[in-house]
């Protein structure tokens, strides 16, 4: 697509090339490499952005692998990615803007969702990105978009969740569950973070009231059910999720992981789905759906401190490939970002 013509430039772009990490066919993270491709080219209604950091999450791994093969079908790229450059989560200042923008201008710094985000450039839809606040740093704001807003709609939209209410985040030290434990106490209620032995400081120290280590104990023991409950983790079968809610409490179940090759963790999510109509435990399953006004609201909780986001390494763009296998291994905790310029 043709860049518009009354586009500002920044610093960097009289060079119309840029380093970026590629991925050419689906594989693990040896199909990545770093090397130089052309710098995007802009619509209308997007934005170009200098990358100062991007954030890692497990949509990047699906993408990487293909896998599910659902998500092939849904049109993603059958046979190889339609994308070149991988990544989403981005933090950056505006290097030009599309002749419909309205709301950014050259220099502004943001964060949000674009697409191809590890590289020194990224597109982004106008739509997908906010003002980054002055006191969160661009390593802060690249982790927080994706995994930030999930945790968000999880508790609230699809949860529906009430102050008081005691609140189950399985996978409590990962990108979505660390956002998760803070916003579900921002929110007044009581929270119970699992996680494996190594990683449970880490939940106390997001504020969970309580932590359960899934590698000797059980969420389902019967010392306590939850009103709400976010599963993050695909490990845990409906039974004993069910067990764990109170008799008319909500089970959340966050993205597709668990499950097979081609449909990933749908099937116990449509399992989930089926079996709620007919008890009176509300068992559903949603995937976010990328909300400026959600955005926004995150922003306001990173502003006020009220969450922080918790970044476990930081890696360059060379080091991407041991980053995700890294992710792959579950050694990561938290958010792992990418620093791009600093």
């Amino acid at each position: 697509m043709m860049q518009t013509h009354h586009e500002q430039t920044t610093d960097g772009m009289g060079v119309t090339t840029m380093r970026a990490v590629t991925q050419r066919a689906y594989g693990s993270s040896d199909v990545l490499q770093v090397g130089r491709v052309d710098r995007p080219a802009i619509a209308a209604d997007e934005v170009l952005i200098k990358v100062a950091a991007a954030g890692l999450d497990r949509g990047v791994w699906h993408l990487m692998t293909g896998r599910p093969y659902l998500i092939r079908i849904m049109g993603y790229g059958f046979s190889r990615p339609k994308g070149l450059v991988p990544g989403m989560d981005v933090a950056g200042r505006v290097a030009a803007v599309g002749d419909d923008v309205t709301r950014f201008s050259v220099g502004d710094e943001v964060f949000g969702i674009g697409t191809g985000t590890f590289a020194e450039f990224a597109a982004a839809k106008e739509s997908k990105l906010v003002l980054k606040p002055d006191t969160v740093s661009d390593e802060e704001a690249a982790a927080s978009a994706i995994s930030g807003i999930t945790a968000l709609q999880a508790l609230t939209t699809v949860g529906r969740l009430e102050g008081g209410q005691n609140v189950l985040i399985i996978g409590a030290s990962g990108g979505v569950g660390s956002f998760a434990v803070q916003i579900a106490k921002a929110l007044g209620a009581t929270v119970t973070g699992v996680a494996s032995t190594s990683k449970l400081d880490v939940v106390r120290t997001l504020g969970a009231d309580d932590v359960i280590d899934y590698t000797c104990q059980h969420i389902d023991d019967g010392e306590r059910r939850y009103d709400l409950i976010i599963d993050t983790g695909g490990r845990n079968p409906l039974s004993r999720l069910r067990r764990a809610l109170t008799a008319t409490g909500t089970l959340v179940i966050v993205g597709g992981e668990g499950g097979d090759r081609l449909t990933g963790g749908i099937g116990r999510q449509l399992g989930a789905a089926l079996l709620s109509l007919f008890v009176r435990q509300r068992l559903t399953f949603f995937v976010s759906s990328e909300s400026r006004e959600d955005i926004e609201r995150l922003a306001e909780y990173l502003a006020n401190g009220a969450v922080t986001a918790a970044i476990g390494q930081q890696f360059t763009l060379e080091e991407v490939p041991g980053a995700i296998a890294a992710m792959e291994a579950g050694t990561l905790t938290a958010k792992a970002v990418i620093t791009v310029h600093s």
